[in-house]
């Protein structure tokens, strides 16, 4: 194959799998790219407007981020659990309703009541779609796979990309609707949702849950006592706290190595545009190898991003110079993310037996976000402990690998008793 056919396949290879994939699964994943611009349009926002706007303290802002939070992450085993017994449509209808619902409240509250009935309103409606459309997904492509489609981790990598897009494009938008005020950006982003509601109840397939005359806790039981599945969503949600230090222990290397955070948001940026250049091809190319080699070299590299970071990090490179080992870290881990991830949740259906998709993929994010909150406590406390120069300042960032190749052990464990 020419060099110029290869760098066309490579241009357009995001727009030849979205034309592969079913009309359900083409829905989905594009659903996945307008729910991150609509929720990036206003969340990373949304301190400053409760600081400046209302005059909360950071104590309180602190309080509504945190419910907001635990409103999303603690409360996906819900979502899912609910997309098992009732389908997938309504699920997700409800949860962009409560969504709209949400952003309207933001909009137009001034009080700290109101303020907090709106975070958790934004919050759960994620706990409620999110696990419905992921499950969803898996369900689709393994039915696509089956009829001679795109292999399944391929569908997965395509859902990586639309909402790497949805996640840079959202922060843009929501500065330029800014430029106005806090509460346009709210009204729009209400306004994508009710687009989303739409669409949805014209093309989202309506099927009936599968375990709607079940038991309510029948879901949440047949998880738990799946072992295997308890341990891969322990060990995934180490890496999660590993992927989350892009939130944590990169900020504070950017402010060090460059006097201040403006650049932050083009360390984001470069790591947004390699995502959606490079994942489909990098999963298309490991997709027939074995999860037991892709996924412990991906986390493996993910180790290695903070290595690079720590190796430097006693020589307190400053400037352009200090930021390279930043750089380096944030493609790294990006890279490793794209070599593990796509494999990771194609296991989710193999341990769970093909049923009960929505609780077994809400069950595991919901152990991700304890595993985060718990890890980047212990992880804060650490770099509070840890010196500001010297070798010792490395310590963040070696404490921060191991939790990657902790998944990398769990992962072992797990993997070498599938078939």
């Amino acid at each position: 194959m020419s060099t110029g056919v290869k760098q066309a396949r490579w241009r357009w290879s995001f727009i030849d799998d979205l034309q592969r994939a079913t009309p359900t699964i083409r829905l989905l994943v594009l659903t996945q790219l307008t729910f991150n611009v609509g929720f990036f349009m206003v969340l990373p926002y949304l301190s400053v407007h409760l600081t400046s706007d209302l005059g909360l303290g950071a104590a309180l802002v602190g309080v509504v981020l945190g419910v907001r939070t635990f409103s999303q992450q603690g409360l996906f085993f819900i979502g899912g659990t609910l997309a098992d017994r009732w389908g997938i449509k309504p699920v997700v209808l409800v949860g962009c309703v409560l969504r709209v619902l949400g952003f309207v409240g933001l909009a137009f509250f001034d009080s700290l009541t109101g303020v907090l009935v709106a975070t958790v309103l934004v919050g759960f409606a994620a706990a409620l779609f999110s696990p419905a459309v992921e499950s969803a997904v898996a369900i689709e492509a393994g039915k696509s796979e089956s009829d001679g489609g795109p292999r399944r981790v391929e569908t997965f990598a395509l859902l990586s990309v639309c909402s790497q897009i949805g996640s840079f494009t959202g922060p843009l938008v929501g500065s330029l609707l800014l430029l106005v005020d806090f509460r346009l950006a709210c009204l729009v982003a209400a306004a994508i949702f009710l687009v989303i509601v739409a669409a949805h109840v014209k093309w989202l397939p309506n099927e009936p849950g599968e375990h709607r005359d079940d038991p309510w806790l029948s879901g949440w039981t047949d998880v738990v006592r799946n072992k295997l599945f308890v341990l891969f969503a322990v060990a995934m949600s180490a890496q999660l706290v590993a992927y989350n230090q892009l939130y944590l222990l990169l900020p504070l290397e950017v402010e060090r190595a460059g006097g201040s955070q403006t650049v932050l948001g083009w360390f984001f940026a470069i790591s947004a545009v390699f995502v959606v250049t490079a994942q489909l091809p990098i999963t298309r190319a490991t997709a027939r190898r074995s999860p037991r080699v892709v996924i412990p070299v991906g986390f493996a590299v993910m180790a290695v991003s903070f290595v690079v970071v720590a190796a430097t990090s006693p020589l307190q490179l400053e400037g352009f110079v200090g930021l390279v080992p930043a750089a380096m870290f944030v493609l790294l881990l990006a890279l490793g993310q794209m070599l593990a991830m796509p494999q990771a949740r194609e296991l989710v259906p193999r341990l769970a037996g093909e049923r009960r998709l929505g609780s077994y993929y809400g069950f595991m994010a919901s152990v991700g976000g304890i595993g985060v909150l718990i890890g980047s406590v212990a992880l804060g406390a650490v770099i509070d402990a840890a010196p500001d120069d010297g070798p010792g300042s490395a310590i963040p960032w070696l404490v921060a690998a191991t939790f990657p190749i902790a998944s990398v052990l769990g992962l072992r464990i797990v993997l070498g008793k599938l078939d």
